[in-house]
Protein backbone atom coordinates (compact mmCIF):
# COMPACT_ATOMS: atom_id res chain seq x y z
CA UNK A 1 0.00 0.00 0.00
CA UNK A 2 1.38 3.76 -0.69
CA UNK A 3 0.92 6.09 1.88
CA UNK A 4 3.68 8.59 0.54
CA UNK A 5 1.87 9.84 -2.10
CA UNK A 6 -1.47 10.50 -0.19
CA UNK A 7 -2.09 14.36 0.93
CA UNK A 8 -1.28 14.40 4.32
CA UNK A 9 -1.59 18.36 5.09
CA UNK A 10 -3.19 17.24 8.90
CA UNK A 11 0.14 15.25 9.66
CA UNK A 12 2.77 18.08 8.51
CA UNK A 13 0.60 20.35 11.00
CA UNK A 14 0.99 17.65 13.41
CA UNK A 15 4.52 17.40 13.15
CA UNK A 16 5.28 21.06 12.89
CA UNK A 17 3.16 21.50 16.45
CA UNK A 18 4.48 18.18 18.17
CA UNK A 19 6.43 19.87 20.18
CA UNK A 20 3.38 21.51 22.01
CA UNK A 21 1.56 18.69 22.73
CA UNK A 22 0.67 18.05 26.40
CA UNK A 23 2.91 16.38 29.15
CA UNK A 24 2.14 12.82 29.32
CA UNK A 25 3.02 12.71 33.25
CA UNK A 26 0.00 11.76 34.81
CA UNK A 27 -1.11 10.75 38.11
CA UNK A 28 -1.84 7.07 39.32
CA UNK A 29 -5.49 8.29 39.42
CA UNK A 30 -5.89 9.74 36.23
CA UNK A 31 -8.92 8.44 34.40
CA UNK A 32 -8.84 9.27 30.68
CA UNK A 33 -11.63 10.40 28.52
CA UNK A 34 -11.85 7.91 25.02
CA UNK A 35 -13.59 8.54 21.91
CA UNK A 36 -13.93 5.55 19.86
CA UNK A 37 -14.33 5.59 16.11
CA UNK A 38 -15.54 2.79 14.35
CA UNK A 39 -15.46 2.33 10.73
CA UNK A 40 -16.00 -0.44 8.19
CA UNK A 41 -18.63 -3.46 8.45
CA UNK A 42 -20.95 -4.36 11.13
CA UNK A 43 -19.02 -7.23 12.24
CA UNK A 44 -16.60 -4.29 12.99
CA UNK A 45 -18.25 -2.57 14.95
CA UNK A 46 -19.65 -5.14 17.16
CA UNK A 47 -15.44 -5.33 17.68
CA UNK A 48 -15.88 -1.73 18.76
CA UNK A 49 -18.11 -2.40 20.98
CA UNK A 50 -16.27 -4.75 22.57
CA UNK A 51 -13.77 -2.67 23.36
CA UNK A 52 -15.99 -0.22 24.79
CA UNK A 53 -17.09 -2.52 27.20
CA UNK A 54 -13.16 -3.50 28.23
CA UNK A 55 -12.82 0.80 28.33
CA UNK A 56 -15.74 1.57 30.30
CA UNK A 57 -14.68 -1.80 32.95
CA UNK A 58 -12.02 0.42 34.23
CA UNK A 59 -13.81 3.37 35.08
CA UNK A 60 -12.14 5.43 31.98
CA UNK A 61 -14.93 7.50 30.69
CA UNK A 62 -16.23 7.47 27.02
CA UNK A 63 -16.90 10.78 24.87
CA UNK A 64 -18.79 11.08 21.63
CA UNK A 65 -16.32 14.36 20.69
CA UNK A 66 -12.71 13.64 20.04
CA UNK A 67 -12.20 17.04 20.58
CA UNK A 68 -12.48 16.27 24.37
CA UNK A 69 -11.00 13.17 24.38
CA UNK A 70 -7.20 12.17 25.99
CA UNK A 71 -7.09 9.14 23.70
CA UNK A 72 -8.73 8.38 20.70
CA UNK A 73 -8.82 4.74 18.86
CA UNK A 74 -9.61 4.12 15.27
CA UNK A 75 -10.81 0.67 14.29
CA UNK A 76 -10.06 0.49 10.70
CA UNK A 77 -11.45 -1.48 7.43
CA UNK A 78 -9.32 -2.96 4.96
CA UNK A 79 -11.29 -4.91 3.20
CA UNK A 80 -10.70 -2.44 -0.13
CA UNK A 81 -8.93 0.32 -1.39
CA UNK A 82 -11.95 3.37 -0.92
CA UNK A 83 -12.30 1.51 2.72
CA UNK A 84 -8.47 1.82 3.61
CA UNK A 85 -8.42 5.80 1.93
CA UNK A 86 -11.61 6.30 4.40
CA UNK A 87 -9.22 4.66 7.39
CA UNK A 88 -6.30 6.49 6.69
CA UNK A 89 -7.98 9.60 6.38
CA UNK A 90 -9.81 9.40 9.63
CA UNK A 91 -6.29 8.50 11.57
CA UNK A 92 -5.32 11.86 10.07
CA UNK A 93 -8.02 13.83 10.93
CA UNK A 94 -7.24 12.26 14.58
CA UNK A 95 -3.93 12.85 14.56
CA UNK A 96 -5.13 16.52 14.56
CA UNK A 97 -6.87 16.64 17.65
CA UNK A 98 -2.67 16.42 19.32
CA UNK A 99 -3.08 20.12 18.34
CA UNK A 100 -6.27 21.21 18.86
CA UNK A 101 -7.92 18.87 21.33
CA UNK A 102 -6.41 17.33 24.36
CA UNK A 103 -5.37 13.82 22.87
CA UNK A 104 -2.28 12.34 24.07
CA UNK A 105 -2.61 9.12 22.66
CA UNK A 106 -3.45 7.85 19.00
CA UNK A 107 -3.87 3.80 18.63
CA UNK A 108 -4.82 2.64 15.47
CA UNK A 109 -6.79 -0.81 15.42
CA UNK A 110 -8.01 -3.21 12.99
CA UNK A 111 -8.27 -5.03 9.72
CA UNK A 112 -5.87 -2.07 8.23
CA UNK A 113 -3.48 -2.80 10.72
CA UNK A 114 -3.52 -6.64 10.54
CA UNK A 115 -2.41 -5.94 6.68
CA UNK A 116 -0.41 -3.09 6.64
CA UNK A 117 0.76 -2.46 9.65
CA UNK A 118 4.58 -2.13 8.77
CA UNK A 119 3.82 0.45 6.32
CA UNK A 120 1.77 2.39 8.84
CA UNK A 121 4.64 2.30 11.45
CA UNK A 122 6.91 3.34 8.91
CA UNK A 123 4.52 6.45 6.84
CA UNK A 124 2.44 7.47 9.49
CA UNK A 125 4.40 8.18 12.63
CA UNK A 126 1.56 10.53 14.09
CA UNK A 127 0.21 7.06 15.34
CA UNK A 128 1.02 5.93 18.57
CA UNK A 129 0.36 2.64 18.64
CA UNK A 130 -1.22 -0.60 16.75
CA UNK A 131 -3.63 -3.44 17.26
CA UNK A 132 -4.42 -6.01 14.77
CA UNK A 133 -7.83 -7.09 13.93
CA UNK A 134 -6.71 -10.40 16.82
CA UNK A 135 -5.33 -7.88 19.30
CA UNK A 136 -8.99 -6.26 20.60
CA UNK A 137 -8.56 -7.78 24.12
CA UNK A 138 -5.21 -5.97 24.26
CA UNK A 139 -7.21 -2.08 24.23
CA UNK A 140 -7.18 -1.24 27.75
CA UNK A 141 -4.19 -2.83 28.69
CA UNK A 142 -2.46 -0.94 25.93
CA UNK A 143 -3.64 2.53 27.14
CA UNK A 144 -2.49 1.69 30.66
CA UNK A 145 0.84 1.01 29.50
CA UNK A 146 1.24 4.13 27.09
CA UNK A 147 -0.69 6.14 29.69
CA UNK A 148 1.67 4.86 32.47
CA UNK A 149 -1.67 3.83 34.70
CA UNK A 150 -1.72 0.81 36.53
CA UNK A 151 -1.39 -2.69 34.51
CA UNK A 152 -4.94 -4.06 33.57
CA UNK A 153 -5.03 -7.45 32.34
CA UNK A 154 -5.31 -8.30 28.49
CA UNK A 155 -9.03 -10.36 27.77
CA UNK A 156 -9.88 -13.20 25.42
CA UNK A 157 -12.42 -12.82 23.01
CA UNK A 158 -15.37 -14.49 24.86
CA UNK A 159 -14.89 -11.65 28.02
CA UNK A 160 -14.82 -9.24 25.25
CA UNK A 161 -18.11 -10.22 23.47
CA UNK A 162 -19.45 -10.53 27.33
CA UNK A 163 -18.44 -6.72 28.20
CA UNK A 164 -19.91 -5.52 25.03
CA UNK A 165 -21.11 -1.82 25.71
CA UNK A 166 -23.49 -1.72 22.65
CA UNK A 167 -22.99 1.43 20.24
CA UNK A 168 -26.43 0.24 18.28
CA UNK A 169 -29.99 1.77 19.51
CA UNK A 170 -31.24 -0.21 22.18
CA UNK A 171 -33.91 -2.21 20.19
CA UNK A 172 -31.08 -3.78 18.21
CA UNK A 173 -27.83 -5.81 18.61
CA UNK A 174 -25.80 -7.82 16.60
CA UNK A 175 -23.85 -10.68 17.92
CA UNK A 176 -20.86 -12.39 15.84
CA UNK A 177 -21.05 -16.36 15.99
CA UNK A 178 -17.89 -16.90 14.29
CA UNK A 179 -14.37 -15.12 13.05
CA UNK A 180 -12.83 -15.70 9.64
CA UNK A 181 -12.87 -17.07 6.62
CA UNK A 182 -12.36 -20.71 4.62
CA UNK A 183 -13.75 -19.69 1.37
CA UNK A 184 -10.82 -17.76 -0.17
CA UNK A 185 -12.67 -16.39 -2.99
CA UNK A 186 -10.24 -14.71 -5.43
CA UNK A 187 -10.70 -11.06 -5.33
CA UNK A 188 -10.87 -10.94 -1.49
CA UNK A 189 -8.66 -10.44 1.75
CA UNK A 190 -10.66 -11.58 4.68
CA UNK A 191 -9.09 -14.38 5.27
CA UNK A 192 -5.32 -12.15 5.50
CA UNK A 193 -7.32 -10.18 7.28
CA UNK A 194 -9.16 -12.12 9.43
CA UNK A 195 -7.93 -15.19 9.66
CA UNK A 196 -9.23 -18.84 9.52
CA UNK A 197 -12.74 -19.32 10.48
CA UNK A 198 -13.50 -19.70 13.60
CA UNK A 199 -16.84 -20.89 15.60
CA UNK A 200 -17.85 -19.45 18.94
CA UNK A 201 -18.71 -22.17 21.09
CA UNK A 202 -22.48 -21.86 21.47
CA UNK A 203 -22.99 -21.60 24.82
CA UNK A 204 -20.80 -18.15 24.56
CA UNK A 205 -22.99 -17.24 21.94
CA UNK A 206 -26.41 -18.72 24.02
CA UNK A 207 -24.73 -16.35 27.32
CA UNK A 208 -24.21 -12.99 25.55
CA UNK A 209 -27.94 -13.64 23.62
CA UNK A 210 -29.32 -14.11 27.20
CA UNK A 211 -27.76 -10.97 28.27
CA UNK A 212 -28.75 -9.00 25.03
CA UNK A 213 -32.65 -10.06 25.52
CA UNK A 214 -32.58 -8.68 29.39
CA UNK A 215 -31.38 -5.68 28.35
CA UNK A 216 -34.52 -5.07 25.90
CA UNK A 217 -32.68 -5.81 22.56
CA UNK A 218 -35.89 -7.01 20.09
CA UNK A 219 -33.69 -7.24 17.03
CA UNK A 220 -30.62 -9.93 17.22
CA UNK A 221 -28.78 -9.97 13.91
CA UNK A 222 -26.85 -12.69 13.28
CA UNK A 223 -22.82 -12.07 11.65
CA UNK A 224 -20.42 -13.87 10.48
CA UNK A 225 -18.17 -13.94 7.39
CA UNK A 226 -19.88 -17.12 6.45
CA UNK A 227 -22.85 -17.39 8.70
CA UNK A 228 -24.04 -20.93 6.99
CA UNK A 229 -20.31 -22.39 7.74
CA UNK A 230 -20.74 -21.81 11.46
CA UNK A 231 -20.00 -25.29 13.47
CA UNK A 232 -17.72 -26.80 10.21
CA UNK A 233 -14.56 -26.03 12.05
CA UNK A 234 -15.55 -27.61 15.61
CA UNK A 235 -17.63 -30.54 14.71
CA UNK A 236 -17.24 -31.30 10.97
CA UNK A 237 -21.15 -30.22 10.97
CA UNK A 238 -23.35 -27.36 10.17
CA UNK A 239 -24.53 -26.20 13.39
CA UNK A 240 -26.02 -22.98 12.34
CA UNK A 241 -30.04 -24.47 12.99
CA UNK A 242 -29.29 -25.71 15.83
CA UNK A 243 -28.04 -21.92 17.00
CA UNK A 244 -31.40 -20.73 15.38
CA UNK A 245 -33.49 -23.03 17.41
CA UNK A 246 -32.16 -22.66 20.59
CA UNK A 247 -32.03 -18.31 20.10
CA UNK A 248 -35.49 -18.69 18.99
CA UNK A 249 -36.91 -20.04 22.69
CA UNK A 250 -35.87 -16.27 23.37
CA UNK A 251 -37.82 -13.32 23.70
CA UNK A 252 -36.50 -11.51 20.54
CA UNK A 253 -38.65 -9.93 18.32
CA UNK A 254 -37.40 -10.49 15.04
CA UNK A 255 -33.96 -13.13 14.63
CA UNK A 256 -31.94 -11.84 11.36
CA UNK A 257 -29.35 -13.75 9.42
CA UNK A 258 -26.73 -11.71 7.69
CA UNK A 259 -24.17 -13.04 5.33
CA UNK A 260 -25.52 -16.66 4.39
CA UNK A 261 -22.90 -18.01 1.84
CA UNK A 262 -25.14 -20.07 -0.44
CA UNK A 263 -23.42 -23.55 -0.39
CA UNK A 264 -24.91 -23.87 3.49
CA UNK A 265 -28.15 -22.84 2.65
CA UNK A 266 -29.76 -26.26 2.67
CA UNK A 267 -33.75 -27.72 3.36
CA UNK A 268 -32.22 -27.99 7.26
CA UNK A 269 -31.70 -24.51 7.70
CA UNK A 270 -34.91 -23.33 5.79
CA UNK A 271 -37.07 -25.80 7.61
CA UNK A 272 -36.10 -24.37 11.01
CA UNK A 273 -36.95 -20.68 9.18
CA UNK A 274 -39.55 -21.51 8.40
CA UNK A 275 -41.28 -23.29 11.87
CA UNK A 276 -40.15 -19.99 13.89
CA UNK A 277 -42.38 -16.74 13.90
CA UNK A 278 -39.49 -14.70 15.33
CA UNK A 279 -36.88 -15.74 12.45
CA UNK A 280 -37.30 -13.18 9.95
CA UNK A 281 -38.30 -14.16 6.63
CA UNK A 282 -35.32 -12.44 5.24
CA UNK A 283 -32.00 -14.07 3.84
CA UNK A 284 -28.72 -11.68 3.03
CA UNK A 285 -27.29 -14.43 0.44
CA UNK A 286 -24.16 -12.73 -1.67
CA UNK A 287 -24.01 -14.58 -5.10
CA UNK A 288 -21.74 -11.99 -6.49
CA UNK A 289 -22.33 -12.59 -10.29
CA UNK A 290 -24.61 -14.39 -12.77
CA UNK A 291 -21.99 -15.93 -15.53
CA UNK A 292 -20.20 -18.94 -14.85
CA UNK A 293 -17.01 -18.03 -16.13
CA UNK A 294 -16.78 -15.09 -13.88
CA UNK A 295 -17.97 -16.83 -10.98
CA UNK A 296 -15.10 -20.27 -11.74
CA UNK A 297 -12.51 -17.32 -11.53
CA UNK A 298 -13.91 -15.62 -8.63
CA UNK A 299 -13.77 -19.21 -6.71
CA UNK A 300 -17.23 -19.65 -5.67
CA UNK A 301 -18.17 -23.46 -5.93
CA UNK A 302 -21.71 -22.95 -7.07
CA UNK A 303 -22.47 -22.44 -10.79
CA UNK A 304 -25.40 -19.95 -12.54
CA UNK A 305 -27.29 -23.13 -12.44
CA UNK A 306 -27.12 -24.25 -9.14
CA UNK A 307 -27.45 -20.85 -7.82
CA UNK A 308 -30.95 -20.87 -9.62
CA UNK A 309 -32.10 -24.03 -8.23
CA UNK A 310 -30.59 -22.49 -4.50
CA UNK A 311 -33.16 -19.42 -4.92
CA UNK A 312 -36.34 -21.86 -5.99
CA UNK A 313 -35.66 -23.86 -2.77
CA UNK A 314 -35.69 -21.05 -0.83
CA UNK A 315 -38.68 -19.66 -2.00
CA UNK A 316 -40.53 -22.99 -1.85
CA UNK A 317 -39.70 -23.32 1.36
CA UNK A 318 -40.52 -19.80 2.67
CA UNK A 319 -42.60 -18.49 0.17
CA UNK A 320 -42.57 -15.00 1.22
CA UNK A 321 -39.09 -14.28 2.17
CA UNK A 322 -37.23 -11.63 1.06
CA UNK A 323 -34.03 -12.00 -0.36
CA UNK A 324 -31.23 -9.74 -0.65
CA UNK A 325 -27.62 -10.28 -2.61
CA UNK A 326 -24.35 -8.51 -3.39
CA UNK A 327 -23.36 -8.28 -7.17
CA UNK A 328 -19.72 -7.68 -8.83
CA UNK A 329 -19.29 -5.82 -11.87
CA UNK A 330 -15.97 -5.77 -13.67
CA UNK A 331 -14.35 -8.72 -12.33
CA UNK A 332 -11.33 -9.65 -15.05
CA UNK A 333 -12.41 -10.81 -17.78
CA UNK A 334 -15.90 -10.26 -17.52
CA UNK A 335 -16.93 -9.39 -21.06
CA UNK A 336 -20.26 -7.87 -22.08
CA UNK A 337 -21.73 -11.37 -22.73
CA UNK A 338 -21.09 -12.03 -19.22
CA UNK A 339 -22.22 -8.35 -17.94
CA UNK A 340 -25.31 -9.86 -19.66
CA UNK A 341 -25.65 -12.90 -18.22
CA UNK A 342 -25.39 -11.77 -15.08
CA UNK A 343 -28.35 -8.97 -15.67
CA UNK A 344 -30.74 -11.69 -16.86
CA UNK A 345 -29.71 -13.60 -13.70
CA UNK A 346 -30.35 -10.44 -11.36
CA UNK A 347 -33.81 -10.37 -13.80
CA UNK A 348 -34.99 -13.85 -13.31
CA UNK A 349 -33.75 -13.89 -9.49
CA UNK A 350 -36.24 -10.58 -8.67
CA UNK A 351 -34.09 -9.91 -5.70
CA UNK A 352 -36.16 -7.94 -3.07
CA UNK A 353 -32.84 -5.91 -2.06
CA UNK A 354 -29.36 -5.61 -4.54
CA UNK A 355 -26.18 -4.15 -3.36
CA UNK A 356 -23.74 -3.57 -6.22
CA UNK A 357 -20.27 -2.26 -6.20
CA UNK A 358 -17.39 -2.17 -9.25
CA UNK A 359 -14.31 -4.55 -8.12
CA UNK A 360 -11.36 -3.01 -6.61
CA UNK A 361 -7.83 -4.81 -7.67
CA UNK A 362 -6.28 -5.78 -4.26
CA UNK A 363 -2.73 -6.67 -4.02
CA UNK A 364 -2.17 -10.10 -2.33
CA UNK A 365 -5.21 -11.49 -3.72
CA UNK A 366 -5.75 -14.14 -6.88
CA UNK A 367 -7.56 -11.80 -8.79
CA UNK A 368 -4.71 -9.33 -8.98
CA UNK A 369 -2.81 -11.13 -11.06
CA UNK A 370 -5.41 -12.24 -13.56
CA UNK A 371 -5.57 -10.81 -16.85
CA UNK A 372 -7.77 -8.67 -18.73
CA UNK A 373 -8.50 -5.67 -16.23
CA UNK A 374 -11.24 -3.79 -16.74
CA UNK A 375 -10.96 -0.07 -17.16
CA UNK A 376 -12.46 1.53 -14.37
CA UNK A 377 -14.97 3.40 -17.53
CA UNK A 378 -16.39 -0.14 -18.09
CA UNK A 379 -16.88 -0.81 -14.68
CA UNK A 380 -18.80 2.52 -13.70
CA UNK A 381 -20.83 1.93 -16.69
CA UNK A 382 -21.72 -1.33 -16.08
CA UNK A 383 -22.35 -0.28 -12.12
CA UNK A 384 -24.39 2.05 -12.75
CA UNK A 385 -26.72 -0.17 -15.73
CA UNK A 386 -26.76 -3.07 -12.69
CA UNK A 387 -28.11 -0.20 -10.19
CA UNK A 388 -31.17 1.46 -12.45
CA UNK A 389 -31.91 -2.58 -12.69
CA UNK A 390 -31.85 -2.57 -9.22
CA UNK A 391 -34.25 0.04 -8.12
CA UNK A 392 -36.49 -1.05 -11.27
CA UNK A 393 -36.57 -4.57 -9.74
CA UNK A 394 -37.17 -2.61 -6.22
CA UNK A 395 -39.76 -0.85 -7.09
CA UNK A 396 -41.91 -3.54 -8.46
CA UNK A 397 -41.49 -5.83 -5.91
CA UNK A 398 -42.42 -3.20 -3.17
CA UNK A 399 -45.50 -2.26 -4.94
CA UNK A 400 -46.70 -6.52 -4.02
CA UNK A 401 -46.87 -5.02 -0.24
CA UNK A 402 -49.37 -2.08 -1.02
CA UNK A 403 -52.73 -2.95 1.00
CA UNK A 404 -51.24 -4.95 2.99
CA UNK A 405 -50.42 -4.59 6.80
CA UNK A 406 -47.12 -4.99 8.47
CA UNK A 407 -45.07 -4.91 11.70
CA UNK A 408 -43.10 -2.44 12.02
CA UNK A 409 -40.30 -1.47 14.53
CA UNK A 410 -39.99 2.00 14.88
CA UNK A 411 -36.75 4.14 14.45
CA UNK A 412 -36.77 7.58 14.28
CA UNK A 413 -38.69 10.70 13.14
CA UNK A 414 -39.14 11.40 9.74
CA UNK A 415 -39.91 15.20 9.77
CA UNK A 416 -37.20 16.09 7.25
CA UNK A 417 -37.74 13.61 4.77
CA UNK A 418 -41.86 13.78 5.00
CA UNK A 419 -43.08 16.42 7.19
CA UNK A 420 -44.28 16.82 10.35
CA UNK A 421 -45.91 13.54 11.90
CA UNK A 422 -43.52 11.03 10.25
CA UNK A 423 -41.83 8.30 11.19
CA UNK A 424 -39.29 5.82 9.82
CA UNK A 425 -39.38 2.15 11.05
CA UNK A 426 -38.39 -0.95 9.32
CA UNK A 427 -40.17 -4.65 8.60
CA UNK A 428 -39.26 -8.03 9.06
CA UNK A 429 -38.21 -7.75 5.21
CA UNK A 430 -35.92 -5.06 5.35
CA UNK A 431 -32.45 -5.43 7.10
CA UNK A 432 -30.72 -2.24 9.56
CA UNK A 433 -28.91 0.58 7.35
CA UNK A 434 -28.34 -1.51 4.21
CA UNK A 435 -32.69 -1.93 2.91
CA UNK A 436 -35.40 0.44 2.37
CA UNK A 437 -37.17 1.33 5.51
CA UNK A 438 -41.19 2.08 6.27
CA UNK A 439 -42.59 5.15 6.11
CA UNK A 440 -45.57 6.05 7.72
CA UNK A 441 -47.53 8.61 9.38
CA UNK A 442 -48.20 8.55 13.29
CA UNK A 443 -49.07 10.46 16.32
CA UNK A 444 -47.87 9.72 20.10
CA UNK A 445 -45.08 7.48 19.00
CA UNK A 446 -41.51 6.58 20.36
CA UNK A 447 -38.42 5.66 18.78
CA UNK A 448 -38.41 1.55 19.82
CA UNK A 449 -42.18 0.65 19.81
CA UNK A 450 -43.69 -1.77 17.69
CA UNK A 451 -46.68 -0.76 15.19
CA UNK A 452 -49.28 -1.94 12.88
CA UNK A 453 -48.88 -0.43 9.76
CA UNK A 454 -51.23 -0.23 6.44
CA UNK A 455 -49.30 0.05 3.38
CA UNK A 456 -50.62 2.78 1.18
CA UNK A 457 -47.91 3.15 -1.41
CA UNK A 458 -43.78 3.32 -1.77
CA UNK A 459 -40.88 5.45 -3.61
CA UNK A 460 -38.62 3.36 -5.27
CA UNK A 461 -36.89 1.11 -2.43
CA UNK A 462 -39.09 2.51 0.62
CA UNK A 463 -42.74 1.92 1.30
CA UNK A 464 -45.17 4.27 2.41
CA UNK A 465 -48.42 3.86 5.09
CA UNK A 466 -50.02 4.97 7.91
CA UNK A 467 -50.23 3.53 11.60
CA UNK A 468 -53.55 1.07 12.89
CA UNK A 469 -52.49 0.22 15.82
CA UNK A 470 -49.30 -0.43 18.77
CA UNK A 471 -48.43 -4.47 18.93
CA UNK A 472 -47.99 -6.18 22.13
CA UNK A 473 -44.85 -6.93 22.21
CA UNK A 474 -43.26 -11.24 22.96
Amino acid sequence: MELTNRKRPIAKQYKEGRQNTPDNSLSADYSPTIFLLSLGCSKNLVDSEGMRGLIAEQGWQLTDTPKKAQVIIVNTCGFIQPAQEESIAALLDAANYKNVGVCQLLIAVGCLVEKYRTELQQELPEIDAFLGSSEYGLIAQLVAEKLGLPSVFACNLADIYAKRLNISPPWLAYIKIAEGCDNHCSYCLIPQLRGAYKSRPMEDILLEARRLAQDGVKELVLLAQDTTAYGLDISGQRLLSKLLIQLADMPFMWIRLLYAYPDGVDEVLLKVMASHDNICPYLDIPLQHGDDNILRAMGRSLNSAQLREKIDLIRRYIPNIAIRTTMMVGFPGETEEAFSAMLEFVRWARFDWLGAFAYCREEDTIAYNLPDQIDKETKNRRLELLLQEAAHLSDERLKNYIGRTLTVLTEASAKEEYGSGWWRGRSVYQAPEVDGAVYFVAEDINPGEIVSIHITGNDVFDLLGKKLSNIKER
